[in-house]
């Protein structure tokens, strides 16, 4: 059950994601979770960093889908502002919703990574699929009452992936 819940890499921010290390693997869609992973979970904006990155991505090559629990005005006014195809009430770590964003990038799993600041939702999700799974520390300490609890045993996790020596540092 732990290798479902450990992401093949860790990385301090979406920034920090090795993309010429993720192109020599052959990965061709990056599914994006929105929330604390791209932008804070109550911002309306996406800063400019962002926006320049995103335009790297997809001039490298990259197909890109963000893929989030959150409601379907948010999440689709994000991927307006980030020029990519958006799907919201995701349900994740449910199938479905990555299933779909494959489906919309013309992707297959093996070909696939997915990124997100949670365990239980976007890394059991895309490892359930046999998708490339990165974790990304949280932007902000500020998040959904529910999320603030699932931290507890997300912290409990990392520390036994580590322990057992499954979790490869941040970078």
């Amino acid at each position: 059950m732990l290798e479902l819940l450990c992401p093949r890499e860790y990385v301090n921010s979406v920034f920090s994601i090795p993309l010429g290390q993720l192109q020599a693997r052959g990965i061709e869609g990056l599914i994006f979770d929105l929330d604390n992973t791209l932008t804070g979970w109550k911002a309306e904006e996406v800063d400019i960093k962002t926006r320049q990155w995103f335009e790297k991505l997809k001039e490298m090559g990259f197909r890109v889908c963000l893929v989030s629990n959150n409601k379907k005005d948010r999440v689709n006014n994000f991927g307006r502002l980030l020029g990519v195809p958006a799907i919201s009430k995701a349900r994740k770590p449910r199938r479905r919703a990555f299933r779909e964003a494959m489906r919309i990038m013309n992707t297959r799993p093996e070909s696939t990574a997915v990124v997100g600041d949670q365990i239980f939702t976007d890394i059991l999700g895309g490892n359930r699929l046999g998708l490339y799974t990165i974790l990304v520390v949280p932007l902000s300490k500020q998040e959904f009452i529910g999320t603030r609890c699932m931290r507890c045993l997300e912290r409990l996790v990392l520390k036994a992936l580590t322990r057992r020596k499954l979790l490869r540092e941040r970078i």
